[in-house]
């Protein structure tokens, strides 16, 4: 039997079978994480939506961590360009807290985690500093990075490299730490 990484290769050669076996193996616990957080008429379409992108998308799989987290997040883009279409995004914001929340964990935690959350983007400066935009469109909206930096009009390079400076400021102040500006 084919590991993930394998099944991925195989899919990028242009196989179907492993993609089918892929599908297989994942498509049931992705649906049920989508389920808890959208429609259940929504649900068959975006987890079709986001097999049909691991197909096109499997040459750019880097094989670094888990193929399920990469799937998974396939699905939260593909859950948000849903939202969006259907007038719903205000709702999808954050998947994966609404799928956390719903499979059991305490309400007050969330709601603690999503104000520490509030306060960590509060360090990166006023609403229309480039950084709040630029952790809007990455964190919370889970954008492509290509998109992202044709939305701020940057190249895909300065985008990772602010990325990488905004993940550090936002980690420093949800540890309590005051973060560099």
């Amino acid at each position: 039997m084919m590991d993930d990484d394998a099944l991925l290769t195989a899919i990028a050669a242009g196989d179907d079978q492993a993609l089918r076996t892929l599908f297989e193996r994942h498509a049931p616990w992705v649906a049920g994480r989508l389920r808890r957080a959208m429609p259940a008429s929504a649900v068959e379409d975006v987890v079709q939506e986001t097999f049909l992108a691991v197909w096109r998308g499997a040459s750019g799989y880097q094989h670094a961590g888990e193929a399920g987290a990469w799937v998974w997040g396939i699905a939260r883009r593909q859950a948000a360009l849903w939202a969006r279409r259907n007038g719903r995004a205000d709702r999808m914001l954050d998947l994966d807290a609404l799928v956390d929340q719903s499979a059991g964990e305490d309400p007050a935690a969330v709601a603690t985690h999503r104000s520490d959350l509030a306060r960590a983007l509060a360090t990166l400066g006023p609403a229309d500093d480039p950084r709040q935009a630029l952790a809007r469109l990455v964190f919370v909206e889970d954008r492509p990075l290509t998109e992202v930096a044709r939305r701020l009009g940057v190249p895909v390079g300065t985008v990772k490299s602010r990325v990488f400076a905004v993940r550090r400021q936002l980690q420093a102040a949800l540890r309590g730490e005051v973060p560099n500006a």
